[in-house]
């Protein structure tokens, strides 16, 4: 058994980032990956991803984006290979191939079981993702034989499914992507839409990343919100990270011919339930959307930016069918694919700790799941920006200064207790 103060469980952008301000505090520690650095994003993204923030936000302690064209959106090799770059920067040593199967809970620390051996340590930080098993209702094991179900984790492109139509369920970040490249592949796509968060790509004359966060709004804290747990569950938005700066709405789909329906409610039979509130979800989602461009726009007047910036303007309400389809018979041939964009959840199947809540949800403070434990990249974690790369920094900061504090005071314990 190997020992180490503490170790880093994931080589991801947010275990990367805690590694560097690990090494600045002195504090010793390993990097624990499963697979390889920005191992989801080479194995479980399909091909024509790129981030929905843009280049000048891609920025990891010490290092931010060089390149010609900081208005652009990264591709997963472009992004794979920023990762890289920066891990071979670092000072720790990084064991890939290296997958955690427990992590239990020991006198002075944290013992780790891995496929190559097993680690002592008085420390851990839980950076393994909050993407990696996807939620797919219940109703996905009945459907129909001949209907082929799978996750954005498994598609790839599309020729990759067969012949026919398909049906995206969910209309978050993913699910509009994934709708508009196959309805530009040629084929014919239906949109099950529930809630969702809507934002244009640009806003007078700006990408709205610019807006959030020189507002201020991404690095809302966790102890300012009212109802975390809520802001936590919030929708990824609907955007796209493209060369044109396009909007990719609800609009914009069903210009391009996407078929709106409602949430999928149920499956009888054959026969896919569809619920009525397509325009009750469109509704919420505009009038969000004109609250935070009001908001925007407040802060521009009040920092004196407001004259020098194109004027105001308001996206078309959402258009929906004046009669949406609430059912659709899978034995008519018409549906031959389902893609099932309903969101993910972390995989802590191997935390042998009892750090969880009555839903399995992962409890914790910040970050802080535990005295000597922490958790990295979870959405709104410390600040609504903690999910995103750019938000890493930050977060590592503030833990690793909690860390080294906590660690700093075990030591005086120790001492004190000395003879």
């Amino acid at each position: 058994m190997k020992s180490v103060t503490a170790v880093v469980i994931g080589a991801g952008h947010a275990g990367l980032a805690m590694s560097h301000h690990l090494a600045r505090r002195g504090i010793d520690h390993v990097i624990l990956e499963r697979g390889e650095v920005a191992n989801a994003w080479r194995h479980e993204r399909w091909e024509s991803l790129r981030l929905l923030t843009p280049n000048w936000q891609c920025r990891l302690p010490g290092q931010a984006y060089t390149g010609p064209e900081p208005e652009g959106f990264m591709s997963m090799p472009e992004l794979i290979a920023f990762l890289d770059d920066y891990a071979r920067g670092l000072s720790a040593p990084l064991h890939t191939a290296t997958e955690v199967l427990a992590l239990r809970q020991v006198e002075g620390g944290y013992r780790i079981i891995t496929n190559r051996g097993e680690w002592r340590c008085r420390a851990a930080i839980i950076a393994t993702g909050a993407c990696q098993l996807p939620v797919v209702p219940a109703m996905a094991a009945a459907l129909p034989p001949w209907i082929v179900s799978l996750t954005p984790h498994a598609y790839r492109r599309p020729e990759q499914l067969p012949e026919g139509g398909v049906l995206v369920v969910g209309a978050s970040a993913t699910g509009v992507q994934l709708a508009d490249e196959l309805q530009r592949s040629g084929r014919s796509v239906t949109l099950a839409v529930g809630q969702h968060l809507r934002l244009p790509r640009r806003y007078r004359g700006r990408d709205i990343q610019w807006w959030l966060e020189h507002a201020g709004l991404l690095d809302q804290r966790f102890d300012e919100v009212e109802d975390l747990a809520r802001a936590r569950r919030q929708p990824s938005p609907q955007l796209l990270g493209n060369a044109m700066s396009e909007d990719l709405d609800l609009n914009a789909l069903s210009e391009r011919g996407v078929r709106l329906v409602g949430r999928l409610a149920g499956l009888a039979g054959t026969r896919l339930q569809f619920s009525g509130s397509l325009a009750v979800h469109c509704t919420a989602a505009d009038l969000k959307l004109s609250r935070l461009l009001d908001n925007l726009d407040a802060w521009a007047i009040a920092h004196g930016l407001h004259d020098t910036l194109p004027a105001p303007e308001r996206p078309a309400p959402t258009r929906v069918p004046p009669r949406p389809c609430l059912g659709l018979d899978l034995a008519t041939g018409e549906i031959k694919t389902v893609l099932w964009a309903t969101g993910f959840r972390p995989d802590f199947r191997w935390l042998q700790v009892p750090v969880f809540d009555t839903r399995g949800r992962l409890r914790h403070e910040g970050g802080v799941v535990a005295p000597g434990l922490y958790a990295m990249g979870l959405p709104f974690m410390r600040r609504r920006k903690s999910g995103a790369i750019h938000g890493a920094d930050d977060d590592a900061a503030e833990l690793s200064a909690h860390l080294a504090a906590w660690l700093a005071k075990a030591k005086k314990r120790t001492r004190a207790a000395l003879p």
